[in-house]
């Protein structure tokens, strides 16, 4: 968490820690122009000269310009191996920059070669990972795990939490080193670029503190601007290393924890004197990263399940006692202690116009209500959930021991019912490593100043409840719609005993109704049956590249109709699940195609409920990078395609992934349906990006399940 009234420290944010125009020293880079293969610029401080200037690279490396641009990852590192050089060997690995290549070389460590024994070392440790009963327990391991790897003094993991804050959830130390363990770090102590280049490049050295920093020496002024994102040398900020010699620490290594493609946290280790790690040993780090990722994963996926079936079970329960007799207000008013204790809420209220009823810890009914009104309309669209209720609702700071935490959500009954949970203030000390109120200041002789004690310092927070779960929010839109149908149930029953005639001229409107709705569906089918007739007829008299357009075309036009289709056959007309869309459009678009094509595309496709219009567009997305798939990736012939679609809280991600020539095939799409793609994109508000899949390419669609109102 951010401490209260934290002094601002956005210009951090906008230093240009990626082009630094420096190295660490303890290695050497040689930046070779992609084009020529000759040494345009070097740096470091042991073995290089300006007579490397104008080399061919490979003289250096053994390797051409052409065959490492050929194995390069679009994004990160490759091991080109082992290199002499100035008559020593070195590890050596490539990345691209811009219209550069840059190969960086290290010296090799003794006993730290990735071998059998090593293998099963880390094997070994995986299982101990793998052992560990909880979150906390893997956090503990996991951090003796990487002090045994790296060998530094102390090795912290440290977690994500509210507004970008972390916390150490595990620490191994050398005897004698002060304790982090259960601190809390103010978000600021990590800029915003910093934690982006933590996603892109997961293992980062800074083997001695006190370094001094290497500039890249070139024969013009193009290079200072080189981006080292990739780079395992980059010089850090001047403000990241004072932070360090605040702390006492000489050498410092971090590998990022990312989870579902986000920074979930970081494996921070320090050492009180300089320490280099090798490039085996990175590596190693980087794959006991990752599989401590995965586990993370499984856990929360499995915790999130379990809650789940545990919600259901109670939600069940309270649904059994909605007997046709009963009324939702009867059921409020005998049932609330049941609704306040499903979501573990110290009190649960229920506002429908004049009525309320309140049950447990609530606070005053004027207070209630004004809650009631404020989040009426707001949580009409999706609940409503805050463990501070004060920062939204100013009048909420007046009554903090009952209603710190809020979950309300609104049934839209013709007088809309708002239904509130309520969590009291939950008293608590958050120690921090050192007080985050103090030096933070911009000294008026340098641009950033990082702060100076680490000692601990605790903080009372107040005015705060125990956070609500994505499963609680879950179920408390599960419940509103349960109850909703509940009630509309008990009205159907009403109206059967009471209104049998009007009931009767209500059903021959609906039957009226449903005859339009076929009619108009009809109409809309034969008209897009119309155009796609229209659309073969122009292909057989159209050249080649055109017959191609149009049949495009009328894949583009089949994902419109099976979307206008599947609206008339579901329940709703406003909401599709985007799986049984997509489903359902594959199998149209891949019979299709050549035979084949049916077999080699394999769907792994997660339940996604989102408005119509975002479908079609997604659909669309979909039947485009799918064509891609087949014109470039195996140009016609089938081969293996990848769809999958998942769903991270108010977000879903579409990935399509071949097993093609890949990205350095040099094959790009320029026309139609690349501009096709951007409009869709823009529209869905989203972004697309390409990723190398070794072999072939991941294209990820990232966009909201839901629009902006």
């Amino acid at each position: 968490m951010n401490p209260p009234n934290a002094l601002d420290l956005t210009s951090c944010d906008l230093e240009p820690i990626h082009i630094p125009g420096s190295i660490q020293p303890y290695g050497i880079m040689l930046v070779a122009d992609a084009a020529s293969g000759r040494i345009v610029g070097y740096a470091g401080t042991k073995g290089v000269s300006p007579t490397l200037l104008d080399k061919p690279l490979q003289e250096i490396v053994s390797w051409s310009v052409e065959a490492i641009r050929s194995a390069l990852p679009r994004t990160g590192i490759h091991v080109l191996g082992d290199v002499t050089f100035d008559g020593i060997l070195r590890d050596a690995i490539a990345y691209a920059s811009g219209a550069h290549i840059v190969v960086e070389l290290t010296e090799k460590v003794e006993g730290t070669r990735i071998d059998a024994a090593l293998l099963a070392v880390l094997d070994t440790l995986d299982v101990h990972l793998e052992r560990a009963q909880n979150l906390t327990e893997l956090a503990a391991e996991a951090a003796r795990i990487f002090q045994r790897l790296t060998g530094y003094g102390r090795v912290m993991v440290y977690r994500f939490v509210d507004e970008d804050a972390g916390v150490v959830l595990g620490e191994s130390t050398s005897e004698g080193l002060p304790s982090f363990m259960h601190h809390h770090f103010p978000a600021s102590d990590i800029p915003r670029q910093a934690r982006a280049l933590y996603v892109r490049n997961r293992v980062r050295v800074i083997a001695d503190v006190h370094y001094e920093p290497a500039p890249i020496t070139s024969a013009s002024s193009d290079l200072r601007e080189l981006d080292l994102s990739d780079s395992t040398l980059r010089s850090v900020s001047p403000v990241h290393l004072q932070y360090l010699k605040n702390m006492g620490v000489a050498a410092s290594a971090s590998m990022s924890i990312v989870k579902d493609g986000m920074l979930w946290g970081l494996i921070a280790c320090h050492h009180h004197e300089k320490r280099e790690l090798s490039l085996d040993t990175r590596i190693a780090c980087q794959s006991m990263a990752s599989n401590l990722a995965r586990l993370i994963k499984v856990r929360e996926d499995n915790e999130l399940y379990r809650e789940r079936v545990r919600l259901r079970s109670q939600e069940d329960a309270i649904l059994t006692q909605l007997g046709p007799d009963i009324s939702l207000n009867r059921l409020f008013a005998q049932s609330g202690e049941d609704l306040a204790k499903l979501l573990g809420a110290d009190g649960f209220a229920a506002v429908q116009g004049g009525d309320l009823y309140c049950a447990g810890k609530c606070p005053d009914d004027p207070a209630v209500r004004a809650m009631a009104e404020h989040v009426r309309v707001s949580a009409l669209a999706k609940p409503v959930a805050t463990r501070q209720l004060s920062k939204q609702f100013a009048p909420a700071a007046e009554f903090t021991e009952t209603a710190s935490g809020l979950l309300a959500v609104t049934m839209s009954t013709e007088v809309p019912t708002i239904l509130m949970w309520y969590r009291a203030e939950q008293l608590q000390t958050v120690r921090w490593a050192g007080n985050p109120h103090k030096d933070v200041t911009h000294d008026p002789s340098a641009r950033l100043t990082p702060r100076s004690s680490f000692e601990e310092w605790a903080e009372s927070v107040q005015g705060r409840a125990r956070d609500w779960t994505l499963a609680e929010t879950e179920s408390a839109s599960r419940l509103v719609r349960l109850l909703l149908e509940a009630r509309n149930n008990s009205r159907i029953r009403e109206l059967n005993t009471e209104l049998t005639t009007t009931l009767r001229e209500n059903e021959i409107l609906l039957e009226q109704r449903g005859l339009l709705l076929k009619e108009v569906n009809h109409r809309v089918q034969n008209s897009l049956s119309l155009v796609g007739a229209f659309l073969r007829m122009q292909a057989r008299a159209a050249t080649e590249e055109v017959r191609t357009e149009l049949e495009e075309a009328q894949k583009r036009l089949l994902a419109v109709s099976l979307a206008h289709r599947r609206l008339y056959l579901d329940n709703s007309v406003e909401i599709i699940d985007l799986s049984r869309y997509l489903t359902e459009l594959m199998d149209e678009l891949t019979s299709s195609l050549e035979g084949g094509w049916r077999d080699a595309v394999q769907l792994d496709l997660s339940p996604v409920l989102t408005d119509a219009a975002r479908a079609v567009s997604l659909g669309l997305v979909a039947n485009e990078l799918l064509t891609n798939a087949v014109k470039y990736a195996y140009e016609g012939r089938p081969g293996p395609v990848n769809i999958r679609l998942e769903q991270h809280r108010e977000t879903l991600r579409l990935i399509v992934a071949d097993r093609g020539p890949g990205m350095n095939s040099g094959i790009a799409g320029t026309g139609f349906g690349s501009k096709m793609l951007r409009v869709l994109m823009h529209s869905l508000e989203g972004s697309l990006e390409y990723e190398d899949n070794h072999p072939g390419v991941r294209a990820i669609v990232t966009a909201a399940i839901r629009g902006n109102p």
